[in-house]
């Protein structure tokens, strides 16, 4: 079997913790070539590329350049999410699949380009959202669906960072930008991974946001202080009057038992579903402190392999691409993998509607933001217009 030969756009953060090892170390690896990546940051671009032997005609500033000049098959879209339209239609007007980390993109008018340029050209576009691939996720949505809990209710989900993670004063940094959290808020990073694994659970149709941010703690640090949110409380409101309230931050002391502290509850009107996302059973005491570990999300295996679901994720994605780029896949498969529930069009219709929400609120002496109800078939007619018929309803 020929491998895929994928140019990597973007050598950042999200390379480093996830997709280098789903590169070169995992069990995808033998159906990859990684042929040429790009990243305007220069040192973030010569760290990958000499780490893993890409040559110095492979390596480009822009992807316009690459796409060009290397024969490829597809291409990973690794920039910032507000970024993900550009090089995505690039590729796929030249004939090439895309792979983009969560969330599609930062607007609708953004995903649905993205979504209409590659039907337009047969292309096949798929997006990681690794955290419906959970067992646990995948046990609940599979619960779920059987009726087993009745009529969804309301849920509060929860996935809150260590402040390291947004903190440019600490090293080493966790993201290259120092204004990182400035330009990026909680909604955009986390919410939209609860909110999607909800959604994938209960598939429902969201209609309406509101969101409540705090700027307390970021602003405080020294020497760099952030002009950035800490929390933000994102309250989405369902076609069927069912309610419920994300909370995501990157503020949490270094010293908490993980990275990521995360759980949610599902309420029904038969039963509940809790979901103890951050304790997968696995506690270290080391010389840092006591820590767990999460070998569902990423293990490192004796032989060197990496495997765990934000492995397995993507590379299941690319395995998709790899058949598509062959002809091996039916129409059938082409039109569910490219439909926009599974797309995740309605994650990034929840995350337009909380950032505008954040973006209209008033702040109190307290550094509180108060964000008004968003109405979110409004953005639909107002980003695209008629096409937004074809989103109505979750899954289309």
């Amino acid at each position: 079997m020929e491998k895929l030969r994928l140019g990597v756009v973007g050598t950042g953060s999200v390379v480093r913790e996830i997709y280098r090892h789903l590169y070169f170390h995992s069990e995808y690896s033998n159906a990859l070539s990684v042929e040429a990546a790009c990243d305007p940051n220069e040192a973030a671009l010569a760290d990958f590329c000499d780490q893993y032997g890409i040559p110095n005609d492979r390596r480009f500033a822009g992807y316009e350049e690459m796409i060009a000049s290397v024969g490829l098959d597809a291409v990973q879209v690794n920039t910032p999410d507000s970024l993900h339209r550009a090089p995505t239609v690039a590729a796929v007007e030249a004939g090439l699949d895309v792979l983009v980390p969560k969330p599609t993109a930062a607007t609708v008018q953004d995903a649905h380009a993205m979504i209409d340029a590659a039907r337009r050209n047969g292309r096949l576009l798929v997006v990681d959202f690794h955290k419906r691939q959970d067992p646990r996720i995948r046990e609940a949505a599979a619960r779920f669906r059987s009726g087993r809990y009745g009529s969804f209710q309301a849920a509060v989900w929860y996935m809150i960072d260590k402040l390291m993670v947004a903190d440019p004063n600490h090293e080493p940094r966790f993201f290259a930008s120092a204004d990182f959290a400035e330009k990026n808020s909680p909604v955009s990073f986390l919410t939209v991974h609860m909110a999607d694994a909800l959604l994938a659970v209960v598939r429902e149709r969201p209609v309406r946001v509101r969101a409540i941010g705090y700027k307390q703690k970021l602003p405080s640090l020294s020497p760099i202080p952030v002009d950035g949110f800490d929390l933000v409380d994102t309250e989405i409101r369902f076609e069927t009057g069912a309610v419920a309230h994300v909370i995501t931050g990157w503020h949490l002391p270094n010293g908490a038992h993980a990275t990521t502290v995360q759980e949610a509850r599902i309420i029904c009107s038969e039963g509940l579903i809790d979901l103890s996302l951050d304790r997968p059973g696995y506690y270290e005491l080391s010389p840092e402190g006591i820590q767990e570990v999460n070998p569902l999300f990423r293990n490192f295996e004796e032989d060197g392999r990496v495997t765990g679901y934000g492995i397995s994720s993507p590379g299941r994605l690319l395995w998709a691409i790899g058949r598509h780029c062959r002809g091996e896949m039916d129409q059938a498969e082409y039109k569910r993998l490219m439909s926009p529930g599974v797309l995740g069009f309605d994650t990034t219709l929840v995350l337009e509607g909380a950032e505008r929400s954040l973006a209209l609120g008033t702040q109190n002496d307290s550094g509180v933001i108060s964000g008004p109800e968003v109405d979110l078939n409004e953005i639909l007619d107002r980003q695209i217009g008629e096409a937004a018929r074809q989103y109505r309803s979750t899954g289309a």
